[in-house]
This record gives C-alpha cells, structure tokens and sequence, in this order.
C-alpha cells in the first residue's frame, strides 16, 4: 500500500509543471499595482444577436471569455517592465503558443499567437507593447475557434456596446 501511495505521488508531483504560463502569469499579477486587470465575458458584450452574421454568430458562441492584463510603464518601474517584458516574452516562446502574425517595429509592436491547431484553437494571445508606456496582453479563450475567427471576433466586439469606461484604463497604454 505505502509503494502504491508513493507512486502515485510521484507521478503527481512530477505531472504538475512548474513553467510559467501565461495563466499562471496573469494570476500573479492581477493584484500588483504595476498591473491592470480586466475580465471580459460574452454577457457583457451587450449584443444584439439579430444583427450579427450567422459567421459573427458562430464565433461569438465558440467565445468562453477574454482576460486582459496591462502593465503601465512609467518613470517609476523603468526596469521592472524590463523584467516583465523578458518574462511575457519568455512564455510566448513556449511551443504551445504559435504566432500568428506580427505587425510594428521599434518602439511599438503587436503580436497575434494561439493555442491548438489551426481549426481547433482553444486561445488566441495578443501582444503589444509600446516602450513608452507599457504592454498589454489579451487573451481570447474560447472552444474550437480558427484562424479566421479571430479577425470575425474583432469585427463583434466593434458592433458590441461594450461599456467602453470598463476600459478606460487601458486607454493610456494603447497609444
């Protein structure tokens, strides 16, 4: 009994793993006042499900929830979002996440990355950074999506009447 207890541990022990995710990454820093966080679920995209396409129609129902972290440079933490920065860009290199495209140089860049395969993604990651005033990382989670959908999931969340004041804090970063 104890060797079956002991194996069994063990192969808890060594099946959890310790490298950073971008989950993991967004837990961590939720509190920290470096950080924004921001929560988006499809109720509180406030549509009108009789003026999407059926094409917005079905991505809308393959979206679970976006998370949005966003760290605000300043005067302050110069170095720090240096280090954030090694890190973010140290999880994206994971071969889970493939990019996509990226668009932008010097000291503003975007770019797109998702999970899974090419017709069964589970999440799309953008990235975009801006050296002047911090980066921003939204993670769209969802069931089954592909590639296209991201770029459909764009053109919903521009009809939503998404309360743009929930974003507000984001503004600042963005530009």
């Amino acid at each position: 009994m104890q060797k079956l207890i002991v194996v069994l541990f063990s192969i808890l022990l060594f099946s959890c793993s310790n490298k950073p995710t971008l989950q993991k990454y967004f837990v961590e820093n939720t509190e920290d006042q470096d950080f924004i966080a921001i929560d988006i679920s499809p109720s509180i995209l406030n549509l009108e499900k009789a003026s999407l396409s059926e094409s917005e129609k079905k991505v809308l129902e393959t979206f679970d929830k976006m998370n949005i972290i966003a760290f605000k440079k300043d005067s302050l933490n110069t170095n720090k979002f240096k280090e954030e920065e090694v890190k973010v860009k140290a999880i994206l290199k994971d071969e889970n996440y493939q990019k996509l495209m990226k668009f932008g140089s010097g000291s503003q860049a975007v770019s797109v990355y998702y999970v899974g395969e090419d017709d069964k993604i589970d999440e799309f990651v953008v990235y975009a950074k801006n050296v002047d005033s911090g980066f921003v990382i939204v993670r769209v989670l969802g069931d089954n999506m592909n590639t296209a959908d991201i770029f459909t999931f764009i053109e919903v969340l521009k009809k939503s009447k998404l309360d743009i004041e929930q974003l507000k804090p984001l503004e600042a970063i963005l530009k």
